[in-house]
C-alpha cells in the first residue's frame, strides 16, 4: 500500500499556500502563520516524508523525491498553481518542485534555504534528530535560533508528541546523515535556479549558525533576499512577522 503525504488543511480562498517545514520539524510549527493567512487563502501545511503523519512516505531523505512527492500531490489535488513556502530543508524541496513543475507554481517565499551552498551544521541537525525530551529539544532550538530568540512552548510540544512516535527519530537520524553526507549539503546548481521565472523572495537571520548567511550571496539577482539582523536559522519561531508579510507580499505580486 502506498502512504500518502499529510497535509493540514485550512482556510479558504481562490489562492492556496503550501507550506514545507525544515528537517526534523512538522506541520504544526506553522500554525501560528497559517492562523494568519487562512481569511486571505486555502493553506495546506505538509508533512514532508519521514516526518510526522508521512513517517512511511517511501524515499525520506532525498530532496529531490520529497518535491516530486509535493508536485504529485498538487497535480492530484487538481491546483492549478499554488505559493510554495519552505524553511530550510523544505526550501530545498520547494525549489526543487518549482524546477520539476514550474507551470503550477506562482511564487517562492523560501526562509533560510537548504541546497544553496555546501556548508551546514551537521553535528548540529544530527544531535536535533535524536532529541526526544523537551530540555533537549529546547537545547538544540537554542542552538540553531539568534541570540534573543525563545522557542515557544507550544513548537516544543509539538515536536516532542511527533518524536513520541515508534520509528520516528531513528528515520530523523537517516534522513539527516543523508542530508549532510561528509558534513556538507548538496547544492542546487545555480543555473537552475536562475532558470526560475516565478517570484521569488528570501529571507535569511544574519546570526544563522546552521546554514551561513552568506550563502545568500549565490542566489540568482533576480530572487529579492532580505536579511534579518539577528535572526538566527529558525525564522517560522524568531521572526513570525517577517514570514507572513513575505507571503502576502508574493500574493500581491501575482493573478489568482
Amino acid at each position: 500500500m502506498t502512504v500518502s503525504l499529510f497535509a493540514s488543511e485550512r482556510g479558504t480562498g481562490s489562492r492556496t499556500i503550501a507550506l514545507l517545514h525544515g528537517f526534523g520539524a512538522c506541520h504544526r510549527v506553522w500554525d501560528g502563520i497559517s492562523a494568519d493567512l487562512s481569511e486571505t487563502a486555502r493553506i495546506l501545511a505538509y508533512d514532508l516524508p519521514g516526518h510526522g503523519a508521512s513517517l512511511e512516505v517511501p524515499d525520506a531523505g532525498s530532496p529531490r523525491k520529497a518535491a516530486q512527492a509535493i508536485a504529485a500531490d498538487i497535480a492530484a489535488r487538481g491546483l492549478p498553481r499554488v505559493h510554495l513556502v519552505g524553511h530550510s530543508m523544505g526550501g530545498a524541496v520547494a525549489m526543487l518542485t518549482a524546477l520539476a513543475a514550474p507551470g503550477h507554481i506562482a511564487s517562492l517565499t523560501l526562509l533560510a534555504p537548504g541546497g544553496v551552498g555546501p556548508e551546514i551544521d551537521a553535528p548540529l541537525l544530527a544531535r536535533y534528530a535524536l532529541a526526544d525530551s523537551a530540555d533537549e529539544l529546547a537545547a538544540c532550538l537554542a542552538a540553531m535560533s539568534g541570540p534573543d530568540a525563545k522557542s515557544p512552548a507550544a513548537t516544543i510540544e509539538a515536536l516532542l508528541a511527533m518524536r513520541g512516535v515508534p520509528g520516528q527519530t531513528g528515520r530523523l537520524a537517516e534522513i539527516a546523515a543523508a542530508i549532510t553526507r561528509d558534513g556538507r549539503q548538496g547544492v542546487i546548481p545555480a543555473d537552475l535556479l536562475a532558470s526560475l521565472a516565478m517570484p521569488v523572495q528570501v529571507l535569511w537571520g544574519t546570526d544563522d549558525p546552521v546554514l551561513p548567511a552568506a550563502q545568500a550571496d549565490r542566489l540568482p539577482a533576480a530572487f529579492a533576499v532580505r536579511r534579518l539582523p539577528r535572526a538566527g536559522h529558525m525564522l517560522i519561531e524568531e521572526t513570525p512577522q517577517a514570514v507572513v508579510e513575505a507571503i502576502r507580499s508574493d500574493l500581491l505580486q501575482t493573478v489568482p
